[in-house]
């Protein structure tokens, strides 16, 4: 794409406007490191552009929390006070859930992975967010915690203009297949190989 320009313009029918505002479905996958930290790039940007921001964050605990939580959800906060970006919602499997009532100690991961994967469809077909972030999504796909075949077909058939990026290794094949824009991340070299574990700043 020399200076941003496609190298085809399909015979579809649309006009330039009408095909660069067709909604996305993106795939960040790959063992290198760097996929969900480009998602939340992704929702930091169209936070700014006054988009509605859902992040749903699978096999993660509820426990944890990155950075990228505390700034979306700050940002969140201006929204509501002053207007400016748009609203930021961040869920995480199991307690953090906001809509499971469950104490979140004993958590059977696979009933969280299809609660949150339930709501999301909730969601989806009533037009909730305009940007979807489904964080380490591809591991429920690949475990069986949730039907590759409702999700590919949901998503493939959303309505409406919402976007949708879903991040994590070994992308399911047929998601691949349906997406729209997919990355690969490529490890090179990563500090982990020599024994140096995860920084503050860095991983979190």
């Amino acid at each position: 794409m020399p200076q941003g320009r496609p190298t085809i313009v399909p015979d579809d029918g649309l006009t330039t406007a009408q095909r660069r505002s067709q909604p996305l479905l993106m795939v960040n996958t790959g063992d290198g490191k760097g996929k969900s930290t480009a998602a939340f790039g992704l929702a930091i940007r169209a936070w700014n552009q006054g988009w509605d921001v859902g992040v749903f964050q699978f096999v993660k605990s509820a426990k944890w929390r990155i950075g990228e939580q505390t700034v979306l959800e700050r940002l969140g906060e201006l929204h509501t006070q002053t207007g400016e970006g748009g609203p930021v919602e961040w869920h995480k499997m199991g307690s953090g859930w906001s809509w499971s009532r469950k104490a979140g100690d004993a958590e059977d991961h696979a009933a969280d992975a299809a609660s949150g994967w339930a709501e999301i469809k909730r969601r989806l077909a009533a037009e909730t967010h305009d940007l979807y972030v489904l964080d380490e999504f591809t591991y429920p796909m690949e475990w069986g915690w949730v039907d590759v075949d409702d999700v590919v077909e949901t998503l493939a058939n959303r309505p409406g203009r919402q976007y949708v990026v879903v991040t994590g290794r070994r992308a399911h094949p047929r998601l691949v297949e349906v997406a729209d824009l997919v990355t690969e991340m490529t490890k090179v070299k990563h500090q982990m190989d020599r024994g140096q574990k995860g920084q503050k700043g860095i991983e979190w």
